[in-house]
């Protein structure tokens, strides 16, 4: 069972359950869904690979909605969007730790040959494809420019 099938059967549990926050999190999921695979030059097919970058995209926007919503004083509609945040995120994959972070990208660094902060782009462009789903861009890009610097 594919991720964009698996979204189909938890919105009908979601609906049956009377859950309208996660409901409402897994129809927004299947719309963006259904937008990927419709778009243009698109083959009609979602690879997991693109659902996850979906995903990704999703969790960001509604962390960053709330971010606003704080901003203006509107803790209810911060607490919607971080709701729908925490149901997105169960489809990613696990996080990674900070520990496991920078792990991970020491090794990247080793493999890439860079040793000093110019050489900061090769090593996002590989970390940031390794780590796709698994670690916030800002973080690893902090990360790199910490190991780097």
């Amino acid at each position: 069972m594919d991720i964009f099938d698996k979204i189909g059967a938890d919105i009908k549990a979601a609906m049956l359950a009377r859950d309208k926050v996660r409901l409402e999190a897994l129809r927004g999921i299947k719309k963006e869904f259904l937008e990927a695979k419709t778009a243009k030059g698109g083959d009609g097919t979602l690879s997991d690979d693109a659902a996850m970058k979906v995903l990704v995209k999703m969790v960001k926007q509604r962390k960053e909605s709330a971010r606003i919503y704080e901003e203006q004083n509107r803790p209810e509609l911060a607490e919607a969007e971080l709701a729908e945040a925490t149901v997105i995120e169960e489809y990613l994959p696990k996080q990674l730790s900070e520990e496991e972070l920078v792990a991970e990208l020491k090794k990247i660094i080793e493999q890439v040959g860079a040793t000093s902060a110019k050489e900061m782009g090769k090593v996002m462009g590989v970390a940031s494809k390794s780590l796709a789903g698994r670690a916030d861009g800002r973080m690893i890009s902090a990360k790199v420019k910490e190991l780097l610097g």
